[in-house]
């Protein structure tokens, strides 16, 4: 199974630039999208279906043009879960979540922290979120976690670690949420293989900050720990350029 996950910073937007030569090319099996910024009803849905991906689901927030999330797939899931259940969650089309033979696969959008509502908001996501999941894995233990967690974990994953040790994504407090989420039962699935600096997923529009590198970990594939020994390769695929975000791939036996 090869999970692709992009937050495409709308959907529209990086059609518009290119995306579906792009996934033509890679071919994934499941595709997690997040920050689509559009309804079902906003897209014309033959382009995706002309590439193979006769099932596509999406979660939309109730505020138009913001957030949501989707999946598209090659094969049909046996369920589908939107949202979470949390309704202050499910408001801004967060999560949506497929199951694929004994394999579930979630699309994430977690909160940025951009004021201190926001950031409020979003680590009691962050807290009920980890919750949700822990409930999840009793009954889903074989799960793929994909998406946006707007959080860099180490200093390792962020391009100036002292000058950005206050910005909401590399606060002490998102950082040690991260790695308690990871230590609860998964694999971050690219540092497994990977272990080297200078591997972001996004990059600020502002001073030239992608040609140059400047960037942030931000998109992760969480492997949960029964399905590590079916790992077969993670990496960041930095040379799509739809979006201020690149994708990120997980490909499991």
């Amino acid at each position: 199974m090869k999970i692709v996950s992009y937050n495409v910073n709308g959907i529209r937007a990086a059609v518009s630039k290119g995306f579906l030569d792009w996934l033509k090319n890679v071919d994934p099996d499941v595709v997690c999208l997040q920050e689509i910024k559009a309804n079902r009803d906003q897209l014309d849905l033959a382009i995706f279906e002309a590439l193979g991906y006769h099932y596509h689901y999406w979660y939309s927030a109730q505020k138009k043009g913001y957030s949501g999330v989707a999946i598209l797939a090659k094969t049909e899931p046996d369920h589908v879960e939107f949202g979470t259940g949390i309704e202050y969650m499910d408001f801004e089309g967060r999560n949506i979540r497929a199951d694929f033979n004994g394999v579930s696969v979630m699309s994430l959008y977690l909160p940025s922290g951009t004021n201190i509502a926001r950031l409020n908001h979003k680590l009691q996501y962050m807290t009920d979120f980890q919750d949700y999941v822990d409930e999840l894995k009793k009954e889903k233990p074989n799960l793929v976690i994909c998406g946006d967690y707007n959080i860099c974990h180490e200093a390792i994953d962020i391009h100036d670690p002292v000058r950005n040790k206050n910005v909401s994504g590399f606060l002490p407090v998102e950082r040690e949420w991260i790695g308690n989420f990871m230590d609860s039962g998964f694999i971050d699935s690219f540092r497994h293989f990977n272990k080297e600096p200078d591997n972001y997923t996004w990059w600020s529009y502002r001073a030239n900050s992608r040609a140059n590198n400047k960037g942030w970990r931000l998109d992760y594939g969480l492997v949960s720990r029964p399905l590590v020994s079916r790992l077969k390769r993670s990496v960041i695929l930095s040379k799509a350029v739809h979006s201020d975000h690149c994708p990120i791939l997980v490909e499991l036996e």
